[in-house]
């Protein structure tokens, strides 16, 4: 898929944000991302609310493989293909899967307030040490 596809793609929708990400587009709306153009299709952002939705067109959720195993990303799910034909119903769509970004959004932690640097107390030095320094400035003074 290219640019222009889905600039087209998303014409019912409204205007989107789309950005190089991985081996494809970044797909986003009022700074949000919501959906994926990657090799193996678009995805949609997902959550409890629309994963049903997928579920019942038969689409699976985003997947790719590791050296080591497969890891399955539950929160894109595949748009179900008769959608590249339908540009109001893909618009609904959509919209459900910018309202999960939203939601997710707002589920995520606050970030943590950066920690003020405490003073570190002075590092205590050993008698010893006191010491030494004592004698070199009497041994300077004597000069």
């Amino acid at each position: 898929m290219d640019r222009e596809f889905l600039i087209d793609l998303f014409a019912d929708f409204g205007p989107v944000a789309i950005r190089k990400m991985f081996s494809g587009y970044g797909i986003s709306a009022d700074g949000i991302n919501f959906a994926l153009a990657l090799r193996a299709g678009l995805f949609f952002r997902a959550d409890e609310v629309t994963i049903p939705d997928f579920e019942a067109e038969g689409s699976k959720p985003f997947q790719y493989s590791t050296r080591a195993k497969t890891v399955l990303v539950n929160s894109y799910w595949e748009l179900p293909a008769r959608l590249f034909d339908d540009s109001e119903e893909l618009a609904q769509w959509a919209r459900a899967a910018l309202a999960a970004a939203q939601r997710a959004k707002v589920k995520k932690r606050p970030k943590a307030k950066k920690a003020v640097a405490k003073k570190q107390p002075a590092k205590k030095v050993g008698k010893k040490a006191v010491r030494r320094v004592g004698k070199a400035k009497r041994a300077h003074r004597s000069r």
